[in-house]
């Protein structure tokens, strides 16, 4: 089994990559929250992996956090979802998001994912309800409102979700949105 790859970023066309590792290219489906955190052509990546072997070909996912890997391995294990489809999910909504839909039942965000109809979501919810997975996303997530912020104003400004979670769990809990963004810029800028 290929749980990680790690090599040169040779080329990138949504939603596929090409990774070469020693001379041998490695074509990987990834979704949009992952590849939106490429690094440039030729840099070093290193993506968590999901190997589907089907009879007619093996296809290689990549996620960029294990959470996102593990998210994508339960979409797959609801009746009617595919891997295309659960890529598709991961791209339309991040992983916390998602958690937070399907711990309110909230049918209304899981329609908006391009792909998604209404009897689709209705079953994903039902079916993902309770699941591990998701209710450690949502522990694992920031605890309040003013973090939530703060960590939608940085992925705004285009940091990745690794640098944006380790800036908002160096806050102190006290300060407001707006101190908290400025804390947090300062953090980063000095990376």
């Amino acid at each position: 089994m290929i749980g990680r790859i790690t090599g040169l970023l040779a080329a990138k066309q949504p939603p596929q990559v090409l990774v070469d590792v020693n001379g041998v290219g490695y074509e990987i489906d990834v979704p949009m929250s992952t590849f939106y955190n490429l690094p440039a052509l030729g840099e070093k990546i290193s993506l968590l992996i999901h190997l589907a072997i089907r009879e007619d070909a093996h296809l290689l996912y990549g996620f960029g956090s294990e959470i996102e890997r593990m998210a994508f391995r339960e979409l797959l294990k609801v009746s009617g979802i595919g891997a295309k489809t659960a890529l598709s999910v991961l791209s339309g909504i991040s992983v916390n998001d998602l958690s937070a839909a399907i711990a309110a039942q909230e049918i209304g965000r899981i329609v908006k994912v391009p792909g998604i109809g209404k009897k689709t979501a209705e079953r994903l919810l039902l079916e993902l309800k309770g699941r591990p997975v998701f209710a450690g996303a949502i522990a694992g997530a920031a605890p309040g409102g003013v973090s939530d912020d703060v960590r939608q104003a940085l992925l705004a400004l285009g940091y990745n979700e690794r640098e944006t979670t380790e800036a908002v769990r160096q806050l102190p809990p006290d300060l407001t949105v707006g101190e908290s963004i400025r804390q947090a810029l300062r953090t980063l800028s000095k990376t």
